[in-house]
């Protein structure tokens, strides 16, 4: 094998290799794939796909999607319906039920995956789609039920709070000058799924629970804070990536 020479000749999509064995000669050509002009990744979740771009916030250090779950866009403003997305149900998978034109039912679901794309309403307490309740969902990116593309999750409430806090202001115009451009996207109600609060509220649910209810960021035009709902509220899910 003295003698070796190898010669690599390209062209767009193939690799030859002439070589040269003492006084053997030869060629060997190879296909490779073509090149790939990547762009961000759409994410599909329950009928609704979501192009995944991260968003980090140099004063937290967190990376997020950069719009919300069912978003068509990144919001232009604090009421720009391309951005506002799906209205999730807390704990809920990517079934459908997220999407604001889903039909309802009042037929509590007895398991994590109800099995259907409904959106289910809840008239009594705990006002839970769910009976009984499982507070151990959407916990981290191995959580059940976790709606979020491979390698993000639900963030915690801490996490949504510290975003909170680097707002320039605390409230809806603060959201939408931050960095994650958070939207007013409204609810959808526990009792009757009727759409409310639209362009004027918005609410982020966290993966943080309490005895009854789980935890979610709110903010309209005077305040945001961080409070408990009721888990059949449909809100909005900004993901985290993990």
């Amino acid at each position: 094998m003295k003698n070796t020479q190898l010669t690599q000749l390209k062209s767009s999509f193939l690799v030859a290799f002439v070589f040269s064995v003492g006084y053997l000669k030869g060629q060997i050509t190879l296909a490779l794939p073509q090149p790939c002009n990547c762009g961000p990744v759409a994410y599909t979740c329950g009928g609704s796909s979501t192009l995944v771009v991260d968003v980090t916030n140099p004063i937290t250090g967190k990376t997020w999607m950069d719009r919300n779950l069912g978003a068509n866009q990144v919001a232009t403003s604090s009421t720009d319906t391309d951005a506002y997305g799906d209205l999730f149900q807390w704990g809920r998978a990517c079934d459908g039920h997220q999407k604001r034109t889903s039909s309802t039912t009042n037929v509590l679901s007895s398991t994590d995956i109800p099995g259907n794309g409904i959106f289910i309403t809840a008239s009594i307490s705990p006002f839970d789609w769910r009976s009984p309740q499982n507070m151990n969902l959407w916990q981290g990116v191995s959580g059940v039920n976790n709606p979020c593309p491979s390698g993000y999750r639900i963030p915690t409430n801490s996490e949504l709070d510290a975003e909170r806090l680097t707002w320039s202001s605390n409230n809806s115009t603060g959201a939408f000058a931050s960095v994650l451009k958070f939207t007013s996207a409204g609810i959808r109600m526990s009792t009757n799924g009727f759409l409310i609060n639209v362009g004027s509220r918005g609410f982020y649910w966290s993966s943080t629970t309490g005895i009854l209810n789980s935890n979610a960021l709110f903010f309209n035009s005077g305040t945001s804070f961080m409070d408990f709902y009721e888990r059949a509220r449909g809100f909005s899910v900004r993901c985290i990536k993990d």
